[in-house]
């Protein structure tokens, strides 16, 4: 039988390779799983039986996990250990199921997020137009980086991979409704009158009230505001608007054959 203690297969080497600068380095260092030393909760009676309502609005109840996720942050805040905890026994799964899909999308927080959540988009034309300046004029002005909340629990920043409304590049959000088109003095202007709670309203959406209340609404709870502002912008409808002008169509099916 051959000697492996020296190839770094299950031997040494493999266990010190980091020290030889050959180690596996993670460009996301903070990505770790929900914060468990925090084990603080809002979750009463009432929110278990929404989760369980959520639970049975589907043919198979695991299907309400992402939903039910978005409740436990509305009243937690965040992912909380608590949060997993319920939603892994309504839903008969095991904690950790529920831990691989809160830490996979980016939308469940692992820390107390901000009473406003502040994205900044930095992905290809919003780049191009600004974004990541933009974002670092937020940093500055808020005194913190991306992933992290202010001491005082009114803002938390993330950078966003992309808000799909490229066309009114670059784009922040806020509790994740849209506001287009900005500048770093646009962002200082919203996020005064944020911090000052006066009302702001989306560039297409309504007006902003805070993380945990949008939280709520992605959980399936409307808040009855959602025809509430404009939508689809001019520059959504330019081809739209083109097409009409020109009496373009598309060729039916009949058509295209």
């Amino acid at each position: 039988m051959s000697d492996l203690s020296n190839t770094g297969v299950g031997g040494t080497e493999s266990a010190h390779a980091g020290e030889q600068g050959h180690g596996f380095e993670s460009f996301f260092p903070d990505s770790g799983g929900v914060d468990q030393s925090d084990a603080s909760t809002n979750i009463d009676d009432e929110t278990i039986a929404e989760l369980r309502e959520l639970a049975g609005r589907y043919p198979q109840a695991r299907s309400a996990l992402l939903p039910m996720l978005h409740l436990v942050q509305s009243v937690d805040g965040r992912i909380s250990p608590r949060g997993i905890e319920v939603c892994a026994e309504i839903l008969g799964i095991t904690t950790a199921q529920v831990s691989g899909v809160a830490t996979f999308y980016t939308m469940y927080k692992r820390r107390p997020a901000g009473k406003h959540h502040v994205g900044v988009c930095t992905t290809a034309l919003c780049a191009v137009m600004g974004g990541d300046y933009l974002l670092d004029h937020v940093c500055s002005k808020l005194g913190i980086r991306p992933d992290e909340t202010t001491p005082d629990g009114t803002f938390s920043l993330e950078r966003i991979e992309c808000n799909a409304a490229c066309d009114y590049a670059p784009v922040m959000m806020v509790n994740w409704e849209f506001m287009d088109n900005m500048t770093p003095e646009k962002a200082d202007e919203l996020l005064d009158r944020l911090a000052a709670d006066e009302p702001v309203a989306s560039s297409r959406g309504a007006t902003i009230t805070s993380w945990r209340e949008a939280e709520r609404v992605l959980a399936g709870f409307p808040d009855g505001r959602a025809d509430e502002g404009p939508t689809a912008g001019e520059a959504s409808k330019l081809g739209l608007n083109i097409a009409a002008e020109h009496g373009w169509a598309a060729p039916t099916a009949e058509e295209a054959k």
